[in-house]
């Protein structure tokens, strides 16, 4: 069925903020169990150790679980899995406050990140079959800000809770909130082949994929030309991020002075690039490296790594040069995740006709994932070992890792034999 051009924007639009507002909600499930970790120590004589093996019950799950589960949304469809995972996982920490038990909170928080772990793969291959394969990246790069964007909201919602009515209710508002939203989640997500719908501007491959079941296994699948390549890059930036957001404020406290105050607002700068960085690159790509989007990554991600070791170089220079370094270092970092965790892979998982969109993306999201729990002991041992300098020594050098991961899966795609859509950019009106 053909719609009218505004039926169709209609349409897109509503998934399009159903998607953000709902990725974005499970960062209210995500956020709160840093901001109680006082509260879980005092209140219940939790250990440090103990608070950190908390943070694995949560982030290990997620990341496993993204690339043994993938395959999921490709044989039940992701409107059905990315509802029923969100439904999950406010279900799963609707009573977290009434406990007071170690391993309670564990199995909680492991139950919480399995279900987390297929809502974004999901919501991904929805979001690629709605839109036209030439404003791709456009749309996933301004997508991908719900991210960052929940994991603020998600701290404003959890302090306010905490603040006003204990550290016992910040999980049970933001369930029902996450209950609720998995509702509207299977009523309105639907994929324009359950309304018979077709969108101009797409390749048939992917097309007249998404009615088909995926049959890849886990193995085949790290068989898909640059998937691999993909991956290890999404690895180096997650890591890179976690870092900065694990251990940025210590740096500014402790090395360049800051006040308590001063390093954790000015911390935020490189979240707030991640915003701006995610919303422009992929407007960027279609633009200026249309058919050649991986150049265009990789290149974002070397500038990544040189804006680290300008703001490492120019440390004591002032607010100023500080400022505008972490602002580039997380538009350059955060800018590509959302394009090699979400429009590559996704494309990758539809080309000949595989419909395996929801299993590539979560393969790579979730080995992009371990990073974020390898990287607090590891920076734990070099910053002792070697000081802060060591620190963003080791993340400047995962961020050029990255970028010769995506420049060689850019060579790898210059040289198949079939070329991916977006290399000779459609003439349809594009909508």
């Amino acid at each position: 069925m053909k719609l009218t051009c505004s039926a169709l924007q209609r349409r897109q639009i509503l998934v399009f903020v159903v998607g953000w507002i709902a990725y974005a909600a499970t960062y209210c499930l995500r956020k709160p169990l840093g901001v109680i970790k006082t509260d879980l120590e005092t209140d219940l004589n939790i250990s440090k150790s103990q608070l950190g093996w908390l943070d694995t019950a949560l982030l290990l799950p997620y990341a496993v679980m993204q690339m043994l589960l993938g395959p999921v949304g490709d044989k039940l469809g992701p409107r059905k899995t990315f509802g029923v995972c969100m439904i999950l996982s406010g279900i799963s920490m609707a009573s977290f406050g009434y406990w007071s038990n170690f391993y309670m909170f564990c199995l909680l928080l492991f139950l919480n990140g399995t279900a987390q772990a297929q809502c974004w793969p999901n919501v991904m291959k929805t979001l690629g079959l709605w839109f036209s394969d030439n404003v791709r990246n456009t749309i996933f790069g301004m997508f991908g800000t719900c991210a960052f964007a929940g994991g603020i909201i998600g701290t404003a919602i959890a302090v306010f809770l905490q603040t006003t009515y204990g550290w016992r209710s910040v999980f049970f508002i933001p369930s029902v909130l996450l209950i609720c939203l998995g509702i509207i989640v299977l009523l309105c997500f639907h994929q324009p082949d359950e309304l018979n719908i077709d969108v101009p501007g797409k390749a048939a491959t992917s097309a007249s994929s998404s009615s088909t079941k995926s049959e890849l296994t886990w193995f085949q699948l790290w068989k898909i030309p640059m998937l691999a390549e993909v991956a290890v890059a999404v690895f180096c930036l997650k890591a890179v991020r976690y870092c900065m957001y694990m251990w940025l404020p210590m740096y500014l406290l402790n090395s360049l002075k800051y006040s308590k105050t001063e390093a954790g607002m000015f911390s935020t700068t490189f979240e707030i690039g991640g915003v701006v960085g995610s919303a422009v690159i992929g407007f960027v790509l279609d633009r200026l490296f249309k058919g050649r989007s991986l150049y265009g990554t990789c290149l974002c991600t070397g500038l990544s790594g040189v804006s680290l070791l300008l703001f490492m170089l120019t440390g004591n220079w002032g607010m100023m040069f500080n400022c505008l370094f972490l602002f580039l270092a997380g538009a350059f970092n955060c800018g590509p995740d959302t394009i090699l965790g979400g429009s590559i892979p996704a494309e990758l998982g539809e080309m000949d006709g595989r419909n395996a969109a929801a299993a590539t993306v979560g393969l790579v999201n979730g080995f992009g994932s371990v990073g974020t729990f390898l990287e607090g002991p590891i920076i734990g041992i070099i910053a002792t070992a070697y000081g802060w300098s060591g620190m963003f020594y080791f993340m400047i050098i995962l961020s050029f890792i990255g970028c010769v991961a995506v420049f060689r899966a850019s060579v790898i795609k210059s040289r198949l034999p079939r070329p991916i859509p977006d290399e000779e950019p459609l003439k349809v009106p594009l909508v």
